[in-house]
C-alpha cells in the first residue's frame, strides 16, 4: 500500500494499524504456530464492530485480501495473509453472562478461557475445546468439540445467534429466524461468510467435574483401543474421554519413573455425581493394568487450562485430522506402529469422541457434515525447535495417510492444513454445494478467502 492509502486506513479506525518496518510489527504477526511466517501489509487490532466494518470496507474497496485472527490458533496459519490485511479481533474479548436466561454474549476475539471464567461464576459452561487459549470464534465456526461434547453436543449446537460483518460492509444478526441460511452456514462452515463480532450461546450446568487420567504402556495399546472403541460409545453421556498417544510430560501428577516415556492414555471428563468417581473410572482397568491412574474433582476452567503450560504459543506445529465411525483392527495396528515412532516429546495423537448429544442433531441441521462420526482424530507433530519441523511434519502426514483408508474421508476443518479444494470438499461432503450457494449470496467476490475456502457458486 502506498503512504496515502495506508494513512486512510489509519484514519478510519480506532485501533492502531501496524505495517512492515514499524515498531511492534514482528510481534503483532506472531500466531500460535511458530511454523507459520507470513508478512501482512497491515495488521489492524479492531476495537469494536465499527472498526471491523471499516477495515472490511477498506479491503474490498482497495482490492486488498483480508484475513481474520481471533485466538490465532489456526494450525495452517490462515489467520495471517502475505501482503494483505489482517483483522485482529484480540481487543474484542468481552463476555456477558445472563445467569437467568443461561446465555452468554461473547465478543469475536474472546478466548475459551475468557468464556469459561465468566460462565463458571454461575456454574455454567459452553461445550468448547480443551485448551483455554483457543479463540472462541475460530473453534465455533468450525463446529467445535471438546470435553463436554458427549453430554451437550458440538459448540455450534449451543449457538443461538451471531452478529456478522458481511463482505459488503453491512452488519447483520443471524439466527434461526433472521438470515437462517447464513446461520446454518456459520455453524461449521468456517470463516467463509463474514467476520463474526459477537456470538450468543446457550449455557449448560457445569461446575466441578471429575478429571481422570489413565495411562498404559505401549504394549497394551491394541488391547486398550479395542476396549475403548467398545466401551465409550455405550457409556453414559456424562462420561467423555479422549484417547491419546503421547510422551509422558515431566511433571505432576505423573510419577517420575514415567517421565519421557512413550505411552497411551485416556483423558476423562465426568459431569455426573462426583461421589461415584471410583466406580465411574473402574472399567479403565479392564484392558490391562494401568501404569498410572489418577482422578480428582476439578473446576471446569481448571480442566480447560490443564494443557496450557505444556502447549504455549510459539511451538512448531503440523497437524492433520480425520473422522472415524469405527476403530478397526487394521487401524489399531497403524496406531501401534506410529506410537512407537513419536518423533518429539510434545507430538501426540488424540481421538476425540463426537457422539452422544452430537448425534441427536439432524445431519442437515448445520453445516457440520459428520453427524455420523464417532471420533475426530488429530495427528499433531509438535516441537519448539525449528530444526525438527520436518520430522514432526513427516510423522503427522505419515500417520494420517496410513489411517486414511480406515477413515470416513474428511476431517474437522480446524484440524486441516493447506490441503486444497479436495480436502475442503471432503470435509463438507454433500453440504458443500449448499455452502457454495450461500457463499455466493453473502460473499460473491470471495473477499473472505484466507480460510479453508468454499468458492462462491
Amino acid at each position: 500500500m502506498d503512504t496515502a492509502v495506508y494513512q486512510s486506513l489509519r484514519d478510519a479506525l480506532r485501533g492502531p494499524v501496524t505495517g512492515p518496518g514499524e515498531p511492534g510489527y514482528d510481534e503483532a504477526r506472531k500466531i500460535y504456530n511458530a511454523m507459520i511466517d507470513r508478512r501482512p501489509a497491515a495488521i489492524v487490532p479492531c476495537a469494536d464492530a465499527a472498526d471491523v466494518m471499516a477495515a472490511v470496507g477498506f479491503g474490498r474497496e482497495n482490492g486488498v485480501p483480508v484475513a481474520v485472527r481471533g485466538g490465532g490458533h489456526s494450525g495452517s496459519g490462515l489467520c495471517l495473509i502475505d501482503d494483505g490485511l489482517v483483522l485482529d479481533l484480540a481487543p474484542m474479548r468481552g463476555v456477558r453472562v445472563d445467569p437467568v436466561a443461561r446465555t452468554a454474549q461473547v465478543a469475536g476475539g474472546a478466548l475459551l478461557g475468557d468464556l469459561d471464567h465468566a460462565a463458571h461464576a454461575f456454574g455454567l459452561a459452553v461445550p468448547a475445546g480443551i485448551v483455554s487459549t483457543t479463540g472462541v470464534g475460530g473453534l465455533t465456526l468450525g463446529g467445535g468439540h471438546g470435553h463436554l461434547t458427549r453430554r451437550y453436543g458440538l459448540t455450534v449446537d449451543s449457538l443461538l445467534s451471531a452478529d456478522v460483518v458481511l463482505a459488503d460492509g453491512s452488519f447483520v444478526t443471524a439466527d434461526e429466524s433472521r438470515h437462517p441460511d447464513l446461520f446454518w452456514a456459520l455453524r461449521g462452515g468456517g470463516g467463509n461468510f463474514g467476520v463474526v463480532t459477537s456470538f450468543t450461546f446457550r449455557l449448560h450446568p457445569v461446575d466441578t467435574v471429575g478429571l481422570g487420567l489413565t495411562v498404559w504402556p505401549l504394549d497394551l495399546l491394541p488391547d486398550v483401543l479395542r476396549w475403548y472403541r467398545d466401551f465409550l460409545p455405550q457409556a453414559p453421556t456424562e462420561l467423555n474421554g479422549f484417547f491419546a498417544v503421547l510422551v509422558v510430560p515431566p511433571g505432576p501428577p505423573f510419577p517420575e519413573e514415567l517421565h519421557h516415556r512413550k505411552m497411551c492414555a485416556v483423558v476423562w471428563c465426568y459431569t455426573g455425581d462426583l461421589d461415584g468417581l471410583d466406580t465411574v473410572f473402574a472399567p479403565a482397568r479392564e484392558p490391562g493394568p494401568p501404569a498410572f491412574q489418577f482422578q480428582t474433582p476439578m473446576p471446569y476452567p481448571a480442566l480447560q487450562g490443564m494443557f496450557d503450560p505444556l502447549l504455549p504459543p510459539g511451538l512448531q506445529w503440523y497437524w492433520r485430522g480425520a473422522f472415524f465411525d469405527r476403530i478397526t483392527d487394521e487401524a489399531i495396528e497403524v496406531h501401534a506402529r506410529y506410537a512407537q515412532d513419536v518423533p518429539t516429546e510434545l507430538s501426540t495423537m488424540h481421538l476425540y469422541p463426537v457422539d452422544g448429544a452430537a448425534h441427536q442433531v439432524a445431519p442437515d441441521a448445520t453445516a457440520w457434515a459428520y453427524r455420523d462420526a464417532v471420533w475426530s482424530g488429530v495427528f499433531g507433530g509438535i516441537d519448539p525447535d525449528p530444526a525438527n519441523a520436518g520430522a514432526v511434519r513427516d510423522w503427522s502426514v505419515g500417520y494420517s495417510d496410513a489411517l486414511h483408508p480406515y477413515s470416513m474421508g474428511g476431517a474437522y476443518v480446524n484440524f486441516m492444513m493447506a490441503e486444497g479444494r479436495g480436502g475442503v470438499r471432503a470435509t463438507y461432503r454433500d453440504h458443500y454445494d449448499r455452502l457454495a450457494r450461500i457463499k455466493g449470496t453473502y460473499d460473491p467476490d470471495n473477499l473472505f478467502r484466507a480460510n479453508q475456502n468454499i468458492e462462491p457458486a
